[in-house]
């Protein structure tokens, strides 16, 4: 078997988002039978909710979808930025803080925004929904469900 892709989606806290990006794309790729294929994590560019479940708004959001978020807030660390061969931004700013860390460190990991593979983007980045209300998460869930599974099938197809 070759080496896994190692696949890590960021956004501000790790309690929304890129929790949520997680899970739906281990999901699409267990769905496919390729799960095996693919190392996937999330973390956040703050510190604020280290340690935290996902916020549950994310989490029933995605029940209803048959998709399990799980997991604690982490940080994005240095090292992150060598061991990724993606490193996936829900937003401008969480993509301009990673860039500076991937400066600073060398890394190795290619930086992108999650919406980059949104066949409908709109907007290039991922709203964040913490202070919206409950269809905020239902929209980011629709967001991100749709860009998870073009950015599997680019990896699949070897064009990401």
């Amino acid at each position: 078997m070759s080496e896994r892709t190692r696949i890590l989606f960021v956004c501000l806290g790790n309690i929304c988002r890129s929790p949520l990006a997680e899970a739906v794309f281990r999901d699409r790729a267990r769905e496919r039978g390729v799960a095996d294929r693919f190392e996937v994590d999330s973390a956040g560019t703050s510190g604020y909710h280290r340690g935290a479940p996902p916020d549950r708004r994310s989490v029933q959001t995605a029940a209803r979808r048959g998709v399990e978020v799980t997991g604690a807030s982490r940080i994005v660390v240095e090292e992150d930025l060598a061991t990724f061969d993606y490193v996936i931004a829900m937003d401008a700013e969480n993509l301009s803080e990673l860039d500076a860390l991937h400066r600073q460190v060398e890394g190795r990991a290619r930086l992108h925004r999650l919406r980059e593979w949104d066949p409908e983007a709109d907007a290039p980045d991922v709203p964040d929904p913490y202070f919206g209300g409950d269809r905020g998460f239902d929209d980011v869930h629709d967001i991100v469900e749709r860009a998870c599974e073009a950015l599997l099938d680019d990896l699949l197809g070897g064009r990401a």
